[in-house]
């Protein structure tokens, strides 16, 4: 059986849609684009022409 007052006391609200934004953006983290621009600037460096 659940406890609710139980678990009121460990219910810890989801963060705000700017504080999440903060959360994520303050790691530098490489997404696909990031991923891609560097597979395409190696491609031209191994290029022969």
């Amino acid at each position: 059986m659940l406890d609710f007052e139980e678990e009121l006391k460990k219910f810890q609200p989801s963060l705000e849609v700017e504080e999440l934004g903060d959360a994520i953006y303050q790691d530098d983290l490489t997404d696909m684009t990031d991923l891609l621009r560097e597979v395409i600037e190696q491609t031209k460096q191994d290029d022969p022409q």
